[in-house]
């Protein structure tokens, strides 16, 4: 299961990111997160992990099982 890319680049545009500058947070390159934000790839199990607590979302939300953005 892919995060939803809709919800990533929302969060990311959100936190008044760019794209390089996530993706150099995470410790990937530019290109893998654009795959991420387009649905062609899915980060790492501790790069969601990562993801949603940057965020403070839970994993259930960012890839989508949930419209419930908080952690509890």
């Amino acid at each position: 299961m892919y995060p939803q890319p809709i919800r990533l680049k929302e969060l990311r545009e959100n936190a008044g990111l760019k794209q390089t500058e996530l993706a150099a947070m995470m410790g990937i390159t530019e290109r893998q997160y654009q795959r991420y934000e387009r649905g062609e790839g899915e980060p790492k199990l501790a790069g969601w992990i990562w993801l949603a607590d940057y965020f403070q979302v839970s994993l259930d939300y960012l890839v989508g099982r949930s419209d419930k953005p908080d952690m509890d």
